[in-house]
């Protein structure tokens, strides 16, 4: 197997690094790593202590990199049909702040004050925090959808007319909104709800979620 990913699959950044493998058909293997519970010598290759990394055994050692938003880099110039990231260079750049703007606030908010406490809580056998989930629902959420739904209007993509790497890095944030039992509402933020679901349509994004969502019931987390 050429391609190794290390990381957790409910990790968004990891998601965000399959959905890039699978768009552009490339075959790969998953080593689970605990984000909580690393061996010592994972810090040899993510040095941040950071899921995921990707290996690529094609190339002689040192053949690993850390940070997805690098990996996705490296997988588009490697592999670059389709193309992920936009050739005209102000879309490109949107892109590529859309990606860090997921990567960010997205993923602090959503992550943090949503997904670790409904969930990964639970399956560490904590306890929810109610109190911090309502203030993100109620406070951090609403400005971060506002904007995304400004966004995305009623364009099918975030940049330009194609599949990008803004799509990939939002869209996967949002699989972990809807892990933690929440729905995006159409009422209030009408185009993001519907560009998120068609993104979640996606074959590439599909095959991520259902395996994500039989490991979850699985644990009772669902």
């Amino acid at each position: 197997m050429a391609l190794i990913v290390y990381g957790a699959s409910l990790s968004p950044f990891v998601r965000k690094v399959r959905v890039m493998l699978a768009e552009k058909g490339l075959d790969y293997k998953i080593e689970y790593v605990n984000p909580f519970s690393q061996p010592p010598e994972f810090a040899d290759i993510s040095p941040l202590k950071r899921i995921p990394v990707l290996r690529d055994t094609d190339r002689p050692e040192p053949n690993t990199l850390p940070d997805s938003s690098v990996i996705c880099d490296y997988i588009d110039h490697k592999w670059p049909t389709p193309a992920l990231y936009p050739a005209e260079p102000f879309e490109r750049a949107q892109a590529l702040w859309l990606e860090e703007y997921a990567d960010s606030l997205v993923a602090q908010s959503i992550g943090l004050g949503l997904f670790f406490e409904r969930v990964v809580k639970k399956l560490i056998g904590g306890e929810c925090n109610e109190t911090v989930v309502t203030g993100t629902i109620r406070d951090k959420l609403p400005p971060i959808f506002d904007y995304l739904d400004k966004m995305i209007g009623a364009r099918r993509f975030l940049v330009g007319n194609e599949f990008s790497i803004a799509d990939i890095a939002v869209a996967s944030m949002f699989v972990n909104y809807d892990h933690a039992g929440e729905t995006i509402d159409s009422k209030c933020w009408p185009n993001l709800s519907r560009y998120v679901a068609e993104m979640h349509m996606r074959p590439s994004f599909g095959t991520c979620v259902d395996g994500e969502r039989r490991f979850l019931e699985r644990q009772g987390a669902a």
